[in-house]
């Protein structure tokens, strides 16, 4: 895996500009919300859904044997963006505590809604298992 930071460019914090893999098995999941294995939030604030959602993506990528550090992009997509923006430090924590400090390729979407009714977040992740 190739980070990709052009020079003269800051130093994304959280994130990578871009990631090159040479070969590999791509892994897909679908948006998954911060809901537990009986689809119930356990969670209603941000960061409680959010660390549950990182959770759900490393469960769904074991099934096909790929590991955290194969996250190659994350597309989240929100419902209030101060609502984010006021959860980011925890949200950082509970990201680190399930990712390490492997930042993918990461987009931010706010939409109007999410179809799991009590959802705060949903995030697509790819991943490239070399």
């Amino acid at each position: 895996m190739q980070i990709l930071n052009p020079p003269g460019w800051p130093r994304p914090k959280g994130y990578s500009n871009g990631i090159s893999m040479p070969a590999g098995r791509m892994v897909f999941c679908a948006g998954l919300v911060g809901w537990n294995d009986q689809c119930k939030f356990e969670a209603t604030d941000f960061a409680g859904q959010a660390a549950q959602t990182f959770r759900n993506i490393v469960a769904t990528l074991k099934e096909a044997g790929a590991k955290p550090e194969h996250v190659v992009r994350m597309t989240w997509y929100i419902l209030d963006k101060d609502d984010y923006l006021r959860a980011r430090r925890q949200i950082g924590a509970a990201y680190r505590q399930v990712f390490g400090r492997h930042y993918p390729v990461m987009a931010v979407i706010v939409v109007a809604g999410l179809v799991a009714r009590g959802s705060k977040l949903e995030i697509e992740a790819t991943a490239v298992i070399p």
